[in-house]
């Protein structure tokens, strides 16, 4: 009805029937059979002035088909054999189902679009909120930034000559349309957080709500109502004292303001344009937000963004924080069977206690952090990629008393047991540490069970035989060798004079006692 009734309206003007159809994009045919109708009923171009809503009077009075689409559509005539059918299924389902149910179920010979058209004449409170667009206000000066990740193009790196994909980070504050834009090479966590950091510091203060889409390096799981963001995320927000709203998965209509300036970024800025390092693509991005972005009349505020920015927005950011942002990385591993996890390439000692279960970890400039159900259970000095940082008290004691009582913790225990402890354990240890640990060890052990002063005894005669090696100096006090008078020393390093060795020295010192006796 509106149709003809522009043509009406045009027509009574005085103008020609190709020039109305061109600008209201109507078949001139179409054209002169409306105004064929309008001649019929005696009226004349430049001698009506009529309204579009007269001339809808006049034609609902003598043209009742061109008021009501069902009475010249064929297609309308079709859909409204199933009226009453279409009004119950719009109770319980969508448009879109009922027309579908109709078409597949009934034999509804009509397209889903004249469907809906059919339904705007008719029904068109039956319609549904899903065709209804409702438009965001305009938050206050401050209040919020959109910010999205948006793929920019190719890039010939010359340092390489290899060519690399680059993303573009935009964050657009609501109010006043003023944008920041950081070109990154890669999509991570870290890039999306030094992103954001240096928004803020481009913009001098932070905003009160961040809108960003729902990215894996900033959003976990999209949820209107309680989204899971990254832990990283979170302390970036609690630090500018700022929070994040996410937009739910797949709708770009709750931060329209951020989506229209990608595809303006890569013309503008992008295409045909080359730059010889990262550094300079990005100070070329500060600049062309400035004087480029900033500087053109927004169609909406109908103001330039970085002067409406600088008069009413800027004083209404919330201001930097003191302290600089720390940049960290939160990840998560499994403890695994050797008490370690593995985090950004390197191993971290976990209590044994946690074998088996998932940890979060967090990764700072220094330090590596490591958490159970928000419990802060390790932290270690952070070591680069392919090292490992073990604690030995990690491990149950009786698994690592080996590596705990090293070569050093030997000779100084052995020292506090006696001189020729002392002697004996140095002479292990100087042939080859670390093959003789576990005798040296051994010998220092005896202690607990024969007290110090026997075990220095039995390591003086060990000495002397010239072999102070575990088994030798504990048969010395298994048989009691340790009370005999001592012998002079032979030689700390060259082995007994005896066809028999050692043993053989045991067996020659019981015949002489037996012959003694």
């Amino acid at each position: 009805m509106r149709d003809v009734t522009e043509i009406l309206v045009h027509w009574q003007s005085g103008r020609p029937l190709r020039q109305i159809g061109r600008s209201l994009g109507v078949d001139r045919n179409t054209v002169r059979e409306y105004v064929a109708l309008a001649t019929a009923l005696g009226y004349q171009p430049g001698q009506t002035t009529f309204s579009a809503q007269e001339w809808a009077t006049i034609l609902r009075q003598h043209s009742p088909q061109l008021a009501d689409p069902a009475a010249k559509s064929t297609v309308f005539g079709e859909i409204a054999r199933f009226h009453e059918a279409i009004v119950k299924g719009l109770a319980t389902n969508h448009a879109t189902t009922v027309w579908q149910r109709l078409h597949d179920e009934h034999g509804l010979n009509a397209s889903l679009r004249s469907f809906r058209r059919y339904l705007a004449h008719y029904l068109p409170d039956q319609l549904g909120q899903s065709q209804l667009t409702v438009l965001r206000p305009e938050p206050p000066a401050g209040q919020e930034a959109q910010i999205d990740f948006g793929y920019l193009g190719t890039w010939t790196n010359p340092l390489t000559g290899k060519q690399q994909r680059l993303w573009a980070f935009v964050m657009v504050l609501a109010f006043s349309r003023h944008m920041f834009l950081r070109v990154v090479s890669r999509l991570d966590q870290k890039a999306w957080l030094e992103a954001h950091v240096a928004a803020f510091a481009f913009f001098g203060g932070v905003p009160a709500l961040l809108v960003p889409d729902n990215l894996k390096s900033g959003v976990l799981r999209a949820d209107l109502y309680d989204p899971q963001l990254n832990r990283a995320y979170e302390e970036l927000a609690r630090h500018y004292s700022t929070l994040v709203d996410p937009c739910r998965a797949g709708h770009p209509k709750d931060k329209p303001r951020v989506e229209r300036p990608i595809p303006y970024i890569r013309d503008s800025f992008w295409a045909g344009r080359t730059f010889e390092s990262l550094d300079e693509i990005n100070a070329a991005a500060q600049q062309w937000c400035l004087r480029i972005a900033g500087q053109r009349v927004h169609g909406t505020t109908h103001q330039r963004p970085l002067d409406l920015f600088s008069r009413v927005e800027a004083a209404a950011l919330c201001p930097l924080p003191a302290e600089p942002f720390e940049s960290v990385i939160w990840t998560q591993g499994k403890v695994a069977p050797d008490c370690h996890v593995a985090a950004k390439g390197a191993l971290y000692s976990i209590p044994y206690r946690y074998l088996g279960q998932t940890v979060a970890v967090r990764l700072g400039e220094c330090t590596a952090q490591f958490y159970l159900d928000q419990e802060l259970i390790k932290t270690h000095p952070r070591v680069g990629k392919g090292q490992r940082q073990t604690d030995w008290n990690d491990y149950p004691p009786e698994k690592v008393a080996f590596w705990q009582r090293t070569p050093q913790w030997c000779r100084r225990r052995a020292g506090e047991l006696g001189p020729e402890v002392a002697r004996a354990v140095e002479a292990l240890l100087g042939s080859h540490a670390l093959h003789f640990l576990r005798q040296s060890q051994g010998i220092i052990r005896l202690a607990d069970k024969y007290g110090a002063p026997r075990l220095n005894a039995a390591c003086q005669r060990a000495n002397a035989f010239g072999d102070p090696s575990y088994r030798t100096v504990r048969n010395i006090l298994d048989q009691g060798l340790d009370a005999q008078p001592m012998l002079p020393l032979l030689s700390s390093v060259q082995a007994p004079a005896h066809p028999h060795g050692v043993q053989g020295l045991f067996k020659q010192e019981e015949d002489n006692r037996a012959n003694v006796g």
